[in-house]
């Protein structure tokens, strides 16, 4: 049956992958995600015989988990933005051969090795593909510990569904914040042998994964079959979520926890008799392109709001086409606006001579 705790982010995410049958983790300590890793350390094998590895290192675990993703089975790993950075190559193969498994970043203020604090500096890396080559990664931001909760399994049946490498983008604030969530059922780890998966070479010359190919024909073939995936992902994977843009004049956009906070700044608005709107995107990659246009046609403003310099707001223009102004407004470093502030960047840009 489903059970309700008050949990730790990343502790909660970590039972969540037990929960849904993850039959391995591999990963490696680093602030602030490492209570995934101690979580289920200290929980998975012995209840349901999952199997948890600490790697020596980033690379190594994310090699590990293309390794492990190819036979078949519900594999995941986690980490912070400079672990995730040195991931990059091996996610690229692992999107190349088409393997599913489950990432998850929390992510960290940064360049460099920069602060434990939360960010959302890690939006272009995880969008636009951050390693080499034309690929994508499904991309979920949760706004709660209940939907880095709920975003587990619903990661699993996507990559599996797709045969595609799924993030789930969190931060520092999410994974060390606690929350009341309710759990999912406990599942029972369970193997279906797949018709691309590895067997072993036990008869005939078994079934290879590779993302090397040397003929750039073949290699070119590889690349439309991906994109064409991709739009198929776009076309079916869109996710969102709407607060009160159906009569707003003017909409804030923002992502994951920041999303709450306009939330906060938009009643705030309201309250004073302006028409604000709160758009959310769930999903980062399909990023919901169309809505955003649909919106901005009976719209006089959006004001885009990242912990971040600017990276979002540019998939938001792209989508508003010159219709609407768009403003930005970033905090960097691990700094998280408040609603005050965001309430009065809204005076500052728009509402100061609204009627």
């Amino acid at each position: 049956m489903k059970q309700i705790k008050l949990m730790k982010g990343n502790e909660a995410l970590a039972e969540a992958a037990i929960r849904c049958g993850c039959d391995a983790y591999f990963g490696y300590p680093i602030t602030p995600q490492s209570e995934v890793l101690e979580y289920l350390s200290a929980n998975a094998h012995k209840r349901t015989g999952m199997v948890v590895l600490q790697a020596e290192s980033e690379v190594a675990s994310i090699n590990m988990v293309y390794g492990a993703a190819g036979t078949g089975k519900r594999i995941m790993t986690s980490s912070s933005s400079p672990g995730i950075s040195l991931m990059q190559e091996g996610i690229s193969y692992i999107a190349c051969a088409e393997l599913p498994c489950l990432i998850v970043n929390v992510n960290r203020g940064g360049p460099g090795l920069g602060t434990i604090q939360p960010a959302q500096g890690d939006y272009f890396q995880s969008v636009k593909g951050g390693g080499h080559g034309d690929y994508k990664l499904i991309v979920l931001a949760p706004s709660s510990v209940q939907e880095t909760v709920d975003f587990v399994d619903l990661s699993f049946d996507l990559a599996f569904k797709y045969r595609n490498p799924v993030l789930i983008l969190s931060d520092g604030a999410l994974g060390q914040m606690m929350e009341k969530v309710e759990l999912p059922v406990q599942k029972e780890r369970t193997f279906t042998e797949l018709d691309w998966a590895t067997t072993g070479r036990k008869k005939g010359n078994g079934r290879v994964i590779t993302s090397l190919n040397l003929q750039p024909e073949k290699m070119e073939e590889i690349n439309m079959h991906l994109q064409k995936k991709y739009r198929e992902i776009e076309k079916n994977e869109i996710r969102f979520e709407t607060v009160n843009c159906d009569d707003a004049d003017y909409i804030i956009t923002a992502y994951g926890l920041v999303a709450r906070i306009c939330m906060k700044a938009a009643q705030m608005a309201r309250a004073k008799g302006f028409k604000v709107g709160v758009f959310r995107p769930i999903s980062l990659y399909p990023f919901p392109y169309q809505k955003i246009a649909d919106l901005s046609k009976n719209i006089k403003g959006i004001l885009d709001v990242e912990m971040n310099a600017g990276q979002m707001v540019e998939d938001v223009r792209l989508a508003v086409e010159g219709r609407a102004p768009v403003k930005f407004h970033g905090r960097m470093g691990g700094m998280v606006p408040s609603p005050e502030e965001i309430f009065h960047k809204l005076e500052e840009y728009f509402l100061g001579g609204a009627k």
